[in-house]
């Protein structure tokens, strides 16, 4: 499962809108399945700052790599689309990040599983909960929409983009 964010514009596929769904369709390309996606979401920068909102969605993959080798594909993606490493948290064209890799659960250096924020963000659980809401995380057991009820009166924004 990947969450796919961005809040600049990319001089190749123009809106941050569009070039997520220009990196869905790259996936696809490399043999990535997309089953499913969520809606386009709007979202504040989590944590709040003046940088322009983002643009999220979650999408359930099907592949035959395993999660090494498609944080490879991610992260060189995420190069070829212009995403230019810094500090964290700062304003990018690309953001992939693998949520979930089928109930793995990891902490090494490289990767982490499940995401380790994952159960903190509106951004990922509104459209996670949308597509998979008995979605269970590894760790706690909670499933996507219990999660997103723990989270609800947080005060991060989000609306749903129209198709």
């Amino acid at each position: 499962m990947v969450g796919i964010g961005g809040n600049l514009e990319s001089v190749r596929y123009g809106s941050p809108r569009d070039t997520l769904s220009a990196a869905l369709a790259a996936l696809t390309a490399d043999g990535i399945k997309i089953p499913r996606r969520s809606g386009w979401y709007r979202s504040e920068p989590v944590p709040r700052s003046d940088q322009p909102w983002f643009v999220n969605a979650v999408a359930l993959l099907a592949t035959e790599l395993d999660a090494d080798k498609l944080l490879d594909v991610f992260q060189g993606m995420e190069s070829r689309f212009g995403r230019i490493r810094g500090e964290p948290n700062a304003a990018r064209v690309l953001d992939l990040d693998l949520l979930d890799y089928d109930g793995e659960v990891r902490n090494t250096k490289r990767l982490v599983l499940p995401h380790p924020r994952l159960h903190e963000r509106l951004f990922v659980l509104v459209p996670l909960a949308e597509i998979a809401p008995a979605w269970r995380h590894p760790l706690s057991g909670l499933t996507a929409s219990q999660l997103l009820a723990r989270l609800a009166t947080q005060q991060q924004r989000i609306e749903r983009l129209s198709c």
